[in-house]
């Protein structure tokens, strides 16, 4: 199995579990195994491993980034559960959080609005056996994906100024929307659809590269 290896990226992979992730106060089982095994190396051409695991972003091409792993994984807990469910990701990029969505054993629609960055993604988690839960559309995210809704979660890897009209009505009940907002200051945002309407609260600050809008004005 590919997070089987006992080799130095494996090695880096549990001191970023333990270290970056589990002593922040993420503790949800299905993210933290996820974290173990999905090699994150893989998914960053040309960075080495002390580089692919560190307590930070990660620049790829095209401008975008890997997000750091404390962010990858907060983010997926505050959506989780997620195996079994269907899950709208805004914002492939090189795939890992695609792959780690499809290790926790979610049904995974991805989109980007780069079609050589869907590519990419695609082959690599062709590449890890991860690709069969999986659709890459190389597509504008900005308001969601609506041939697919409802989901049961919605995650966003890039920060639009504000919240996207059209995305927390693509929630199923009791799904949940993870995004962060803003622009120079920026913040997670959960929205959970509930049979009242829809609940939301902010959480932590963060960074992230803004979300593409060809289609905006």
């Amino acid at each position: 199995m590919f997070g089987a290896d006992s080799g130095p990226a494996a090695i880096l992979r549990r001191e970023m579990v333990e270290c970056q992730v589990a002593a922040r106060g993420v503790t949800e089982p299905s993210v933290l195994e996820a974290m173990s095994e999905v090699p994150r190396h893989l998914f960053i051409e040309g960075a080495d491993l002390r580089t692919a695991y560190g307590d930070h972003p990660v620049p790829i091409r095209s401008g975008q980034t890997v997000s750091q792993p404390f962010v990858v994984a907060l983010m997926l807990s505050m959506a989780s559960p997620l195996g079994g469910r269907k899950v709208l990701e805004i914002g492939t990029g090189s795939g890992y959080q695609t792959a780690l969505l499809a290790r926790m054993g979610a049904r995974v629609v991805s989109l980007d609005v780069l079609p050589g960055l869907c590519i990419e993604a695609l082959a690599r988690l062709r590449m890890l056996g991860l690709s069969d839960s999986v659709a890459v559309i190389a597509a504008d995210g900005y308001s969601g994906w609506v041939p697919a809704a409802p989901y049961d979660a919605i995650i966003v890897s890039a920060a639009p100024p504000a919240m996207p009209a059209g995305l927390p009505g693509q929630l199923s009940q009791g799904g949940r929307l993870v995004i962060p907002v803003g622009g120079a200051f920026q913040q997670l945002v959960l929205v959970e659809r509930t049979p009242e309407g829809f609940a939301e609260r902010a959480g932590d600050p963060v960074r992230f590269v803004p979300l593409v809008h060809p289609g905006g004005r």
